[in-house]
């Protein structure tokens, strides 16, 4: 409790002494539960891995990661903050600092050649989804993400065919990775709090495609129709791309509605509507 308390404090005394105040609009909150960054690196397991963590703030998890980690390379957007970052690290040649939008970062080039990295995030509620898929994007040189989002947003990545948060986002991920939610986040550990659950989510990442695909891009087409209007049957949902018995040709019942069908059926659905166009 002291550890947390301690934590705390210091967070908030180090937000005041640089003048930068919590975006919540943004969704910024700063973790100060050590409990919690404790277990974050542990299931990171960053012994010996060089490691990118997105959005470090004032260093809580930097600090524990920087203990085991080959290489830490810290991306934070907010100016003032990774200044004094490179002032907390200075001495430390395995932890470097870069301020930049976690969005706009060309991870290929900062993680450079060698084995594929670890990125460990506390991501921004309001653009953690976006970071997310550009950091799958860039799974050539990631092997493994640990990140924390809004519980809802992580409930979504595991979700099952045929569940309400079952959605795009969950396709999108599981077409390079395997998620899993580790554990979920009370509000109380973070500064300020939110008025939502967060959850911390690992997803391995392969590089190539989990699934046999034609066309990735047609892929997306498909389902992102699919579930623009999610209650709708297929026949209806697919009608610019697709007869129902296009549909049918590949296994799949045209009165079926998109959210009940796995990533294995939207793969062969794509392979054969793109067949049948070509």
């Amino acid at each position: 409790m002291a550890a947390a308390e301690s934590l705390h404090r210091r967070t908030r005394e180090g937000l005041a002494a640089l003048g930068v105040r919590p975006r919540r609009r943004l969704g910024q909150s700063f973790l100060v539960d050590p409990r919690v960054v404790a277990r974050i690196v542990a299931e990171a397991n960053v012994a010996g891995r060089t490691v990118v963590e997105i959005g470090p703030g004032l260093g809580a998890l930097s600090e524990a990661l920087a203990e085991g980690a080959a290489r830490l390379d810290l991306v934070e957007i907010e100016t003032r903050l990774a200044e004094r970052l490179r002032e907390q690290f200075r001495g430390r040649p395995q932890v470097r600092v870069l301020a930049a939008d976690a969005l706009r970062v060309d991870y290929e080039a900062l993680v450079g050649a060698g084995p594929r990295a670890l990125v460990v995030a506390n991501l921004p509620y309001s653009v953690g989804s976006q970071i997310l898929l550009r950091l799958i994007e860039a799974r050539a040189g990631f092997e493994r993400l640990v990140v924390m989002l809004q519980r809802e947003v992580a409930e979504r990545l595991v979700a099952r065919p045929g569940s309400k948060a079952y959605g795009t986002i969950t396709l999108w991920t599981a077409l390079y990775g395997r998620a899993e939610l580790l554990f979920r986040v009370s509000p109380a550990a973070f500064v300020p709090r939110p008025k939502i659950e967060s959850a911390v989510v690992s997803i391995a990442l392969d590089v190539e495609p989990r699934v046999a695909l034609a066309d990735e891009q047609h892929f997306r087409t498909v389902v992102r129709a699919a579930f623009a209007q999610r209650r709708k049957m297929l026949r209806a949902a697919l009608a610019r791309l697709a007869t129902p018995g296009e549909i049918e040709a590949a296994g799949i019942d045209p009165r079926r509605r998109g959210e009940t069908l796995s990533i294995e059926e939207f793969a062969r659905l794509s392979n054969e509507l793109r067949r049948a166009r070509h």
